[in-house]
């Protein structure tokens, strides 16, 4: 986003505002398990149209070490130097040497605890915008490797679009554009406990593993349909198990046209596929006009390429 300049109380501010935008998991594979705990994934991360909206300003007061603010519009997150977001701008003061005033805001619309990145996304957003507001010339891999220390999914999130993770999910490729399509997402009202999935993933027999790279090749052919076929979460496996409700939602949006219906990351978020937005939107009514519905968050969004 642009930089903009306005006066507060006769002190010219600087502002970037910046969209932090949520992912999904086309496809999430476990390959194996680090002696540290860490699990190595293969991964086809997507960014998607459903954001957060964050504004960045500074009125460049000099300071003893970075004066950082954040208000949000939600009572389930923190506001304090635990919240992402400020760690992050922490790690960019460490970096650079940055010793500036930076008031935050955040208008959260991405479920918390729903799988898709949200407070990645945030950190994401708050490295891109205290680069732009006072290290313009930092790149984005620079972002990326500052973003590694503080989560996996951040240097993703740094850059977005259509992407292949491996690693721990620091291994990024960028892929070709994967096919546009309508699409619905639905955060039930629990949320998951990520640690507990991976440690459950980790008992488990056999699982249907999916193959990245038929699905590569799909996204590369631009066929959404082979795309789909290649749509699994091992992490369903045991996700899925622990809360029946997800499978229920998946197969009402594939009774509804819906070309794939699968859960994203850990859960307990689901995403459906559609071949256009108007097929998504009225599924999506359909929905929440059922007594299920109604107590879920639903949206009809769109994939998003470039950040």
């Amino acid at each position: 986003m642009g930089l903009a300049a306005a006066a507060e109380n006769g002190v010219m501010m600087r502002k970037v505002q910046q969209k932090a935008y949520a992912k999904i998991n086309l496809s999430l594979d476990i390959l194996g398990k680090r002696e540290d705990g860490y699990h190595l994934v293969r991964m086809v991360m997507q960014t998607i149209g459903l954001s957060d909206d964050l504004t960045f300003e500074t009125g460049d007061r000099d300071c003893p070490s970075m004066e950082v603010s954040l208000e949000a519009d939600s009572g389930e997150i923190s506001c304090g130097e635990d919240n992402l977001i400020i760690r992050a701008v922490r790690r960019m003061e460490k970096e650079f040497g940055i010793r500036k005033d930076l008031k935050i805001t955040l208008k959260k619309r991405i479920p918390v605890a729903a799988g898709m990145a949200g407070g990645s996304t945030d950190a994401a957003a708050a490295l891109r915008a205290v680069r732009d507001l006072f290290v313009p010339d930092a790149a984005d891999a620079e972002l990326q490797r500052i973003g590694a220390s503080l989560g996996a999914d951040i240097p993703y999130c740094v850059t977005g679009g259509t992407q292949l993770s491996e690693g721990i999910g620091e291994i990024l490729t960028v892929l070709p554009d994967a096919p546009q399509c309508g699409l619905v997402i639905c955060k039930p009202s629990f949320g998951v406990s990520t640690a507990e999935v991976y440690r459950k993933y980790d008992g488990l027999g056999p699982v249907r593993h999916p193959d990245i790279d038929a699905q590569i090749g799909a996204i590369e052919r631009g066929d959404l349909w082979g795309m789909a076929e290649q749509c699994v979460n091992v992490l369903e496996e045991v996700t899925g198990a622990m809360y029946p409700e997800i499978g229920e939602i998946e197969r009402f949006f594939e009774s509804r046209g819906a070309v794939v219906s699968r859960m994203s990351g850990s859960g307990p978020t689901v995403f459906s596929v559609f071949t256009d937005s108007e097929q998504a939107d009225k599924a999506a009514e359909s929905y929440m006009a059922t007594d299920r519905g109604q107590r879920c968050q639903v949206f009809s969004t769109r994939f998003i390429y470039r950040i």
